[in-house]
């Protein structure tokens, strides 16, 4: 059995593409006052944030990812010309978009190259494909972990990693609470991008059939995980602040709502930790 004697403080970074941004204003509520991770764990583009923080666990690392969701906006990194995607996808039929500019974000600026040199102790996951499984990277070089957790199916190419192939993270831990159980968390900060802060809706049109089978899909296991959290475990989940959000790629909202979405989460954030840790 897992012995609590001592706090342990867990980061969980859930999936959500572009929503990510929140996770930018939640960072930064949880860095002003002083809460530090002493375990990073991130899906999909949890993933990506995750890293920098577990790379500098200071108000610091918070304006810094700023910066870089600034900079993937104004320079449309992510945004490839239409053709470009077309062609691509005419290619390979699998996939429309390149983990190029991902790569390069992550070796250009993280300035770690592998987990086990991070500050603070990283965990992504990714879904194996041969085995159908979950793996968890928790050491080895960090690009190639990092592209697999963020593989979302049909948008980005499997990544290949010694001989085996991977897909996007939140297929087998869209927020993995219990990974954070597992290795003996005992307060637990959420960081998620709104999605589960919204009940679902029976699909009334053909189109949303899917959408709502996926996001059930997303979203079991972290209820079931929610429910298995021990009463000795603090549980925090941060609110996003955000009235509605939408079920969008990485590829849209590219615009001022980036920065809106972290500035609603900030403020959200900011205002239940003031009223949650001063409860003691």
């Amino acid at each position: 059995m897992t012995t609590r004697a001592a706090t342990r403080t867990a980061f969980v970074l859930g999936g959500g593409g572009v929503l990510g941004a929140a996770q930018v204003g939640m960072l930064r509520a949880l860095l002003d006052r002083g809460v530090r991770p002493d375990l990073v764990l991130g899906t999909s583009i949890g993933s990506v944030n995750g890293a920098f923080v577990a790379a500098d666990p200071t108000p610091a690392a918070a304006d810094r990812l700023a910066q870089i969701w600034r900079t993937v906006r104004e320079e449309g990194d992510f945004l490839e010309n239409p053709f470009k995607q077309a062609a691509r996808a005419a290619k390979y039929r699998t996939h429309f978009m390149s983990t190029r500019p991902l790569r390069r974000l992550i070796d250009e600026r993280l300035g770690v190259e592998r987990i086990e040199d991070l500050t603070v102790p990283f965990q992504c996951v990714a879904a194996h494909i041969e085995s159908s499984k979950a793996r968890w990277f928790t050491s080895g070089p960090i690009t190639p972990a990092i592209l697999a957790s963020c593989a979302v199916p049909g948008m980005f190419r499997p990544v290949e990693i010694d001989g085996q192939h991977f897909l996007d993270g939140g297929l087998v831990h869209s927020i993995p609470v219990g990974r954070a159980l597992e290795l003996g968390a005992t307060d637990i900060y959420v960081l998620q991008v709104g999605r589960v802060e919204q009940s679902l809706q029976v699909p009334t049109k053909p189109w949303e059939v899917a959408a709502v089978a996926f996001e059930i899909a997303r979203r079991h296991r972290y209820h079931e995980e929610l429910d298995t959290v021990p009463d000795d475990v603090t549980l925090h989940v941060l609110p996003s602040g955000a009235s509605s959000t939408p079920a969008i790629s990485l590829t849209q909202g590219m615009g001022s709502r980036i920065e809106e979405r972290a500035e609603q989460a900030y403020a959200a954030s900011t205002a239940y930790l003031d009223s949650h840790l001063s409860r003691g």
